[in-house]
């Protein structure tokens, strides 16, 4: 095997999301420092979520994952990769793992806080918002990871993360709100974070002792595919808001980031809307438009739900409830999605671009391959 490894890479303008270049490098593995190791990147998987990643990279700290340079950044994606080189005595060329990588194919990381189910990448340069995000999990060792399942891996397990904790903290905000809630309701209803937690929170409200309707809203050509998920109890397209009414005491959870549709739900419930949650964002065009007018909201954001019931149940607790509620996912959604594979550079750089015009096939998972 050569000791130079050619790497490419796909860059995202950070000031025009839109604007992409193909960087392509070489990395000499001789050169790798003390407790390096490069990973060969065998798939990625890609939805809404990495939209969010691009459109908030700076504000949400996204492009210090990867850095590119002062200008460019590369998206962060979760996936399978297999050490290639590792000047790390106790990381062995050949494993698998499972973690964030950027949108290339081949990734230095400097391994540390080495155990027998993972380790981390402590490099410097990392610039991470949260510890989450800088694990790799090793496969042989992972009770989570099924060979024939990698796919639903790829595309569900992070998303679904953030449905679990999302979950987790209404749930909690609920019972403890002053006034019954009575309503749910859920931006981009067809994205897999929204339905995933859609969900749990329709399992849930019974053994939480609360009496709500979780209602999915999305685009009228996707409301037969959010209906046929049954993960909700009420799906309306945004043209059917009016339904809603005004007199129900209301929660909004929202991964579509339009500013436009938020400010009509505001008005429309005044104060029925006792919390108004922002979480993701999979309507870029609507990042353009910034209408007049003062969100009264919060930004959610997972990693912090993750820590504090870590601290509060132990990392044994924790895994032990995220695998209960992801387990009873998976049997949910089988066979009601389909596997998309997308080879080579060119087509990756293109479904970053469906991605961004919202037009991501929802009855598809993707898989990225370079």
């Amino acid at each position: 095997m050569s000791d130079v490894h050619n790497v490419t890479e796909i860059w995202i303008e950070k000031s025009n999301v839109a604007n992409t270049k193909i960087f392509e490098k070489n990395i000499d593995s001789t050169q790798l420092a003390a407790d390096e190791v490069l990973l060969k990147i065998d798939t990625l998987g890609f939805s809404a979520n990495n939209v969010t990643y691009s459109v908030f990279g700076d504000k949400m700290g996204y492009w210090g994952f990867f850095p590119a340079d002062d200008t460019w950044g590369i998206v962060p994606m979760w996936g399978f990769a297999t050490v290639l080189v590792s000047n790390h005595a106790d990381v062995k060329v050949g494993e698998k793992v499972f973690g964030y990588l950027p949108m290339a194919s081949h990734l230095v990381i400097t391994a540390g806080k080495i155990s027998p189910t993972h380790f981390f990448d402590v490099s410097e340069k990392r610039k991470s918002i949260s510890p989450v995000y800088d694990n790799y999990v090793r496969c042989a060792t992972d009770p989570g990871y099924q060979a024939d399942r990698e796919a639903w891996q790829l595309n569900y397990r992070p998303l679904f993360m953030t449905s679990f904790v999302l979950d987790d903290f209404v749930g909690e905000g609920l019972v403890a709100a002053e006034q019954p809630i009575k309503q749910v309701i859920l931006t981009s209803a067809s994205s897999k974070t929204a339905y995933g937690a859609a969900h749990l929170l329709k399992k849930h409200k019974a053994e939480r002792g609360l009496d709500y309707q979780v209602v999915g809203l999305t685009s009228a050509g996707n409301k037969t595919f959010t209906q046929d998920l049954d993960c909700y109890d009420q799906v309306l397209s945004y043209d059917e808001i009016a339904q809603l009414g005004n007199a129900t005491s209301s929660w909004v959870l929202d991964f579509a980031g339009n500013k436009s549709l938020l400010l009509n739900l505001q008005k429309q419930f005044a104060d029925k809307l006792d919390k108004l949650v922002l979480i993701g964002s999979t309507d870029v065009d609507a990042q353009q438009d910034k209408p007049d007018g003062h969100l009264d909201s919060e930004f959610f954001f997972a990693p912090s739900q993750v820590k504090k019931r870590t601290a509060e149940w132990g990392h044994a607790g924790f895994a032990e409830r995220y695998a209960t509620a992801w387990q009873s996912f998976a049997v949910h959604m089988n066979n009601k999605v389909s596997v998309a594979e997308y080879s080579g550079v060119k087509a990756i750089e293109a479904l970053y671009h469906t991605g961004l015009e919202n037009k991501l096939n929802n009855l598809e998972i993707n898989v990225l391959k370079f």
